[in-house]
């Protein structure tokens, strides 16, 4: 092989890396720097690029993507000494790649330091059953603190999450002790509130009986003092109606008056419980007598014999 033979396969590989160096293509999702001599100059977006080769090269490859980064676990003391492992989650994207590559030395080792160190102060201001139970606070307080320190690196922390808070074995059974003691505390007032409550309608229901009987009671008082009323009048009324047929001198109005009370008398004698047997001396000679002197009252009553009828004459005994 000649030397031009030699010389030109040297020239066609040195042309060959200088093309290749003079062409970039960045893909979809990065951004690259341009260094001139070591010292940034411009950002190469996605695309086809040409660089002058030797003055020009490409210093950093930025991801412009969001990423992923797993915060490791790590002991965290809470503010009533009680000692937690807590890990977590961090979203974060590149806004400006050039203060991405230039503001910070290892991004990623810098952002995980400042969440976990952010995460130990906010939990640490917290009770452990604040730190359990404000997870949402917590991961808001801790988002705004990395956020507003990774501004200047060119940063966009977009969500932070606690993973897990995982307290010591030995709290987690005393927390579970305390826990069942609260629900049954809460089930024995509830048990004791539906006796109670039971009770009370009770005594109300048995007051309620009490005054309905009560009026009932009053009611039918009312009621039977008004029939007896209603029966005296009517009593009352037909004593004055045979008192003026007697003094018309209508003596057959005192002998009805006087056989209706002989006959309602002998019905309810009749008629009393547990008796078999009624014995009365029902000898029609005996009532007409009786009938009879009543009748000689009532003339005398009047003053006017004449005006009355005869007496009937008694009937022969049976």
């Amino acid at each position: 092989m000649t030397l031009g033979t030699m010389l030109g396969l040297v020239l066609l590989v040195a042309g060959v890396i200088i093309l290749f160096k003079a062409v970039r293509m960045v893909p979809q999702g990065f951004e690259w720097t341009v260094e001139a001599f070591g010292k940034y100059t411009h950002t190469l977006t996605p695309g086809l690029h040409f660089l002058v080769p030797i003055y020009q090269g490409v210093g950093r490859k930025i991801n412009m993507m969001e990423q992923v980064l797993e915060v490791p676990s790590q002991d965290v003391i809470t503010k009533d000494n009680a000692v937690v492992k807590v890990d977590g989650i961090v979203f974060f994207s590149v806004l400006d790649a050039a203060k991405a590559a230039y503001e910070v030395a290892q991004l990623e080792v810098a952002v995980l330091n400042l969440v976990m160190t952010n995460i130990r102060t906010s939990i640490g201001s917290l009770d452990l059953d604040e730190s359990l139970s404000k997870r949402d606070e917590i991961n808001a307080k801790v988002l705004l603190a990395v956020d507003a320190a990774t501004h200047p690196w060119g940063l966009k922390v977009n969500r932070i999450e606690l993973k897990d808070i995982q307290p010591p074995r030995d709290l987690v059974d005393s927390m579970a002790r305390q826990m069942k003691a609260e629900r049954e505390k809460r089930a024995n007032i509830l048990e004791a509130e539906g006796f109670r409550q039971a009770a009370i309608l009770k005594a109300e229901g048995e007051k309620q009986s009490v005054i309905l009987e009560a009026e009932g009671n009053k009611e039918a008082a009312f009621r039977a003092a008004e029939a007896r009323e209603r029966l005296a009048e009517a009593e009352a009324k037909a004593t004055q109606l045979v008192s003026e047929a007697i003094a018309n001198g209508n003596v057959q109005a005192i002998n009805y008056f006087v056989a209706q009370k002989y006959i309602e008398a002998f019905k309810a004698l009749a008629e009393a419980p547990n008796q078999k047997f009624v014995m009365m001396p029902m000898e029609s000679a005996g009532v007409i007598g009786s009938l009879a002197g009543i009748a000689e009252l009532a003339k005398e009553a009047l003053g006017r014999p004449d005006r009355m009828p005869p007496p009937v004459p008694a009937a022969r005994g049976s």
